[in-house]
């Protein structure tokens, strides 16, 4: 009868298919596999009298330490204080400003042009002249109020 033993480039291969999935698939969880598998075939390259079942353990150990291990630093990495926070947040960036319209506000809506961009406006109605101030965002449609 056959017995089939696991070696250590088995892991590797195995990590090897997780990074590709990673490629493939959106996510951010294969890579964290592919760790794990990578780590336990350097430790059963390391110690070859790893059983399989110790090997699959291992990599279950090492999966889950792993997942872990990047929750725990995603969750610190949103959590930093930056001295830009609105960086990526470019509509945030213009509340509190004063701009003149681009097209009137009729119904409540209306446009302002800022930079190169054109965006749309809710607010009380207003001709052409008036100049308003952003008040908040949401979505890609700014509040304005009537600028004193």
């Amino acid at each position: 009868m056959f017995e089939f033993a696991w070696e250590f480039w088995y892991w590797w291969v195995f990590g090897l298919v997780f990074l590709v999935l990673e490629i493939l698939i959106f996510g951010f969880f294969f890579l964290w596999l592919a760790i794990a598998a990578a780590i336990t075939g350097l430790l059963v390259l390391l110690m070859p009298f790893i059983t399989q079942s110790g090997q699959l353990l291992m990599f279950s150990l090492l999966a889950i330490i792993s997942i872990l291990a990047w929750k725990f630093m995603a969750k610190n990495a949103r959590n930093q204080k930056t001295d830009h926070p609105t960086l990526n947040k470019r509509g945030e960036q213009y509340v509190g400003r004063t701009f003149n319209l681009y097209q009137a506000i009729e119904n409540g809506q209306g446009k302002i042009k800022v930079d190169d961009t054109i965006w749309k406006v809710h607010g009380d109605d207003c001709d052409l002249t008036t100049k308003v101030k952003v008040v908040a965002i949401r979505g890609t449609v700014f509040d304005v109020v009537h600028s004193e």
